[in-house]
């Protein structure tokens, strides 16, 4: 999957926050200004984040999230910028307030509201955003889709566990492979599991519903199961259900062998937060397979 996905979005932000809250407590309550930093554009925080973390640092304040610019209480914005994904964000209480003198209060006194830090991941940009509001900042909805995606990354799912061909077999050409997979709910499914936040539990189950085969002699085969198993009495007949035959021998390949890959297609059902999705990932296994022909004894 390219670039980072939203749920480990998530975990940074929980970091950042983390690390925020270290960055107050080791500048003993020295809120501004930050050593090094200069001023935001709208002069109402610092922009700059890469001085020392033994001064709090304030990054430029997302735009249209509460705490931002206007500091509004109703939760509401506009969507920031034209950007396809709102940034993650968390805020928490700042713990110890700070004192009466600070700038953060922003004319207002202690006990007349109180002092939130956010710490937000908007794309590959952290940002620590402190501000002040007349009451506490609604929580940002749990997102069930992101909670999915974490049900996923808990499955630990594999590309096929290939049972046949198998790497030191020795196969002929016009002779009818049989091709199958061993099963399990890491190599084929169904895998199940679930992931939480709040009061929000999603569930994901996942099962292979294709393999592709690569057969490295520039065909492919789809195959919409595991394949059946070969069994002796079987003779020269085809597979029924997932099979090729190489009309060619693997001599002029690399290393004399075939380079063969099975594709599997993962296919995902969540329900969870009054929601239901589908995801889809792919996994892939690499083999080789040397393919001979028959050679008659006269």
């Amino acid at each position: 999957m390219a670039g980072p996905d939203r749920y480990s979005k998530v975990d940074s932000v929980r970091r950042l926050r983390r690390v925020a809250v270290c960055v107050v407590a080791a500048s003993s309550l020295t809120f501004l200004p930050v050593a090094g930093a200069h001023a935001a554009p709208d002069g109402g925080g610092v922009g700059d984040c890469k001085g020392s973390f033994s001064d709090i640092c304030v990054i430029a304040e997302v735009p249209g999230y509460p705490g931002s610019g206007d500091h509004s209480q109703d939760g509401e914005g506009k969507s920031p910028g034209d950007s396809a994904e709102k940034p993650v964000c968390e805020a928490t209480l700042m713990d110890p307030q700070p004192p009466a003198s600070s700038d953060l209060w922003k004319g207002h006194t202690p006990g007349d509201g109180a002092i939130y830090m956010r710490a937000c991941l908007t794309g590959p940009d952290n940002a620590i955003d402190i501000f002040w509001a007349a009451d506490p900042p609604a929580e940002a909805p749990v997102d069930p889709a992101v909670l999915a995606r974490q049900a996923v990354d808990k499955m630990t799912l594999l590309g096929p566990d290939i049972a046949s061909p198998q790497a030191a077999g020795k196969y002929t050409v016009g002779v009818p492979m049989w091709m199958w997979v061993n099963r399990s709910a890491t190599s084929y499914g169904p895998n199940t599991a679930s992931a939480s936040a709040g009061a929000v539990t999603v569930t994901a189950t996942a099962k292979v519903s294709k393999i592709v085969w690569r057969m490295g002699d520039g065909s492919s085969v789809t195959c919409n199961g595991p394949g059946t198993r070969y069994q002796a009495s079987q003779g020269l007949n085809p597979s029924p259900t997932c099979g090729h035959v190489y009309d060619k021998t693997s001599a002029g390949s690399t290393g004399g062998r075939y380079p063969l890959t099975a594709t599997s297609t993962w296919t995902i059902d969540w329900q969870g937060g009054g929601e239901t999705g589908q995801l889809t990932e792919i996994r892939q296994t690499n083999m080789t397979v040397s393919i001979g022909e028959l050679q008659v004894v006269r």
